[in-house]
């Protein structure tokens, strides 16, 4: 990519990077820290365009570092004397540290992060001399910590770009999406551009999660509540299985030429024209009552001598009627969140704040331990040939090695991205030789170092804003910065030079050997790990004894389509079937909890009706294999149709909540099965 496609953000980007960094080096020398290019590399590291994400990731990052310097300050006098024991102790270490992380799945598993491979850059190096460990961890502490604060001060309070500008903007864009989407479920232009703009929903309520994060630290005058946010996702999450479902039954309607009748198809559109002209907060309540209220109306009676179609129609207004309220929450959220009160803007809107829990997530353990495993055992094996060999900056190259795993371990195949962190050290350990022995000899100040650094700083920066260039230009300033004798005082020879770029080298293409031996699992097996962990959680839903938690299930099964989209994407296949097997899978898991919850609050009978239902479900889905796909039992079709039947006829309170929740399930698991007739057995 060339300079002449970079922008004013990018230039602005650089220019901070470069004044973080020349203060954070001045500060070091001026309070005499012996390696001040750490604290040069840490500003870049934590280096971020949202001034919310820096000021987060700083508070971290400071704590990890803290803590990791406290575990290499007890960890190496103690076992000092004992190299395979330190070794393992430190492995150990960094690959809990690492397990942490990754489970946690938020900014703040930087604390972890930090702490694991903290310990590794302090305790290493430090094995030849032991006795001076407080003080090398004091001084790494420091040197770190003044890179962390001159990048956040920085970045976070000089031009500005704050978190929740781009948020507001993001939800905005967001809750436009959304509702095009649904006016075009609403018109039943069900068609794979559709589907993709539809699945996209899922990435964007996770992008969302990530900027809540960070909301806390925004340096915004005004700062949305996070809590709001949260409440605004869950709406937002609710809105992907409602206009699926209503897109489904309005499609199912139309191809048994039982289309809805002429008033539902004149809601139908009146909703649409709602979408499409979202009105002001005074009128939106209104007006979404009154469509909720002539979608009521409108709904067939349940009873013996429902037909097929009727339950067909009842989900559909019923499913509307949700969808109606979804949408008037997730835009009086949306102004909740620019109100510059506390106070709720709606009284619907302090019911939704008084309910909204923290977003449960994926975690995939197995996974999390693979990762740390490899990470142990490449700093096992590095240790190894260090130790044997006697090499003098093998430590060098192991903290090097365990760094790259640490840092790419979260990816399904970490190897190309270390390689393209080894191609840019490559890169800097050239530009910093030149530098080194051509330049900095001649350099005799404090102003005459920052001007000769600044272009090739300016460069670099200016490639480390955007993510293509990222890795590369990372490891670029990380191995030129490291070596090129940035300290307190100039000095070192060629051979110093040499010994110490050969360590980096070494250990970033060690770090691609082993992680291609204990790391690598490829994006076809973590997307059939995703696929599973689905149908794994859908049938614990079923079999569960408790309360259902609608809200959870629905966040647990976005995130995963939001991990499981860029897979699929990665495999070079259209990712829309797995994708839309896991909305139905979603929509499944929502009836499933509304069928539990009937089984609780119903009679004996009632739960007798249900329970054979949910067993063939939970049965279902603990067979299925990604490879494999088989379709449900016929006795579970059998089952449906027969706990239909007899909630039909059940007490009118009941019926119309039995019926709605198996119409779904028959509609996501049968949906080639034969129009059902009466309830009651007669045919249509």
């Amino acid at each position: 990519m060339s300079l002449t496609r970079f922008g004013a953000k990018e230039a602005l980007f650089s220019v901070k990077c470069l004044i973080a960094a020349l203060l954070a080096y001045y500060i070091a020398l001026r309070i005499g820290l012996t390696r001040p290019y750490w604290a040069v590399t840490t500003s870049y590291i934590v280096a971020q365009p949202l001034a919310g994400a820096v000021l987060s990731k700083a508070v971290f990052r400071v704590l990890g570092t803290v803590l990791g310097a406290a575990a290499a300050v007890v960890l190496v006098p103690n076992l000092v004397n004992a190299p395979e024991l330190l070794s393992l102790s430190l492995a150990l270490w960094l690959g809990l540290c690492l397990y942490i992380s990754l489970l946690d799945r938020t900014p703040r598993a930087y604390v972890f992060l930090l702490a694991g491979y903290t310990a590794s850059i302090i305790g290493f190096p430090s094995v030849a001399a032991p006795d001076a460990i407080f003080t090398t961890a004091a001084l790494r502490v420091q040197e770190i910590t003044i890179g962390i604060l001159c990048g956040s001060l920085v970045h976070g309070f000089v031009f500005p770009q704050t978190v929740t500008a781009t948020l507001l903007t993001r939800i905005d864009a967001i809750l436009s999406d959304a509702e095009r989407w649904s006016r075009d479920s609403l018109a039943g232009a069900s068609d794979a551009a559709l589907d993709r703009d539809r699945r996209r929903l899922a990435l964007d309520i996770n992008e969302l999660h990530q900027l809540s994060i960070h909301l806390p630290f925004d340096t915004a005058r005004l700062l949305p509540r996070v809590r709001t946010l949260r409440a605004l996702q869950a709406e937002l999450s609710m809105l992907l299985p409602l206009a699926s479902a209503v897109d489904d039954r309005i499609v199912e309607l139309l191809r048994g030429a039982d289309a809805p009748r002429p008033e539902a198809l004149t809601l139908i559109e009146d909703v649409r024209e709602w979408l499409r002209a979202p009105q002001p907060l005074a009128e939106r309540g209104d007006t979404a009552d009154a469509l909720i209220a002539r979608a009521r109306a409108l709904e067939p009676a349940v009873d013996d001598t429902l037909l097929w179609r009727d339950a067909l129609r009842l989900s559909l207004l019923a499913r509307l009627a949700e969808l109606i309220d979804a949408h008037r929450n997730a835009r009086d959220l949306r102004d909740q969140m620019r109100s510059p009160s506390r106070t709720p803007v709606t009284p619907a809107v302090a019911g939704l704040l008084a309910r909204t829990a923290k977003r449960p997530l994926h975690r995939d353990r197995g996974i999390a331990l693979r990762a740390a495993a490899g990470t142990i055992a490449t700093i096992l094996l590095g240790c190894m040939f260090w130790i044997g060999t006697g090499w003098a900056d093998g430590a060098g190259a192991v903290l090097i090695a365990g760094v790259c795993c640490a840092l790419f371990g979260n990816s399904d195949d970490p190897a190309p991205a270390i390689m393209a962190f080894f191609y840019g050290t490559i890169l800097g350990l050239a530009v910093a030789a030149f530098y080194a022995f051509a330049i900095l000899p001649r350099v005799t100040d404090f102003v005459t170092l920052a001007a000769v650094l600044a272009p090739a700083m300016l460069i670099g920066g200016v490639f480390l804003s955007r993510p293509g260039t990222m890795l590369v230009t990372l490891g670029a300033l990380l191995g030129g910065l490291n070596t090129v004798g940035l300290n307190d005082r100039y000095g070192g020879g060629f051979d110093t030079f040499l010994n110490g770029g050969i360590s980096q080298l070494v250990g970033t293409l060690f770090a691609v050997v082993t992680v291609g031996l204990f790391q690598t699992i490829g994006a076809d097996t973590s997307a059939r790990r995703l696929i599973r962990a689905g149908w794994r959680e859908l049938a614990q839903r079923a079999e569960a004894p408790g309360r259902p938690d609608a809200q959870a299930w629905v966040a647990r099964m976005l995130d995963r389509i939001g991990l499981l989209a860029p897979r699929l994407a990665l495999q070079g296949e259209d990712p829309g079937k797995p994708l839309l097997d896991a909305l139905t899978d979603l929509r499944v898991g929502v009836s499933v909890g509304e069928l539990r919850q009937m089984r609780l609050d119903g009679s004996t009978d009632e739960a007798t009706m249900i329970a054979p239902v949910l067993r063939g479900i939970g049965a279902h889905y603990r067979a299925l294999r990604p490879n494999e796909p088989v379709p449900p039992e016929p006795d579970l079709l059998a089952g449906i149709d027969a706990a239909m039947a007899r909630f039909a006829a059940s007490t009118p309170d009941r019926r119309r909540t039995g019926v709605l929740a198996l119409t779904s399930l028959r509609r996501n698991l049968f949906p080639a099965a034969p129009a059902y007739g009466l309830i009651s057995g007669v045919a249509a």
